[in-house]
C-alpha cells in the first residue's frame, strides 16, 4: 500500500520516516519530495509497505504523531494523475 505522508519538518529525513513507519510492518520504499530547483523537501513524501493491515495500522496511528516537531498527516495515498493539465485547446463554451 502506498501511504502519503504529509506536514513533514523540512528537516526530516528518509531515515526518520522509514523508522517511524517500521515500528508499524515492513517498509519497502520512502520518498519524500524534494523541489527540483533548490533540492529541498516539499514537506511531504510517501511510504511504500507491501502489508495492507500493517499499512492501514500504520495510517491510523502515525497520523497526527509528531516527528521533529510537526504533527504528521497520514492517509492512504491517491493514485497519481498522470494528466499534467496545461493543454489547453478549443472549448465551445456551450455556444451551439
Amino acid at each position: 500500500m502506498n501511504i502519503y505522508v504529509g506536514n513533514l519538518s523540512f528537516e526530516a529525513n528518509e531515515e526518520d520516516v522509514r523508522n517511524l513507519f517500521e515500528s508499524y510492518g515492513e517498509v519497502s520504499s520512502v520518498k519524500i519530495i524534494t523541489d527540483r530547483v533548490s533540492g529541498k523537501s516539499r514537506g511531504f513524501g510517501f511510504v511504500e509497505m507491501p502489508d495492507e493491515n500493517a499499512a492501514r495500522t500504520a495510517i491510523s496511528e502515525a497520523n497526527g504523531q509528531d516527528l521533529r516537531g510537526r504533527a504528521l498527516t497520514v492517509n492512504e495515498a491517491r493514485p497519481r494523475n498522470d494528466s499534467r493539465g496545461g493543454g489547453g485547446g478549443y472549448r465551445d463554451r456551450g455556444r451551439f
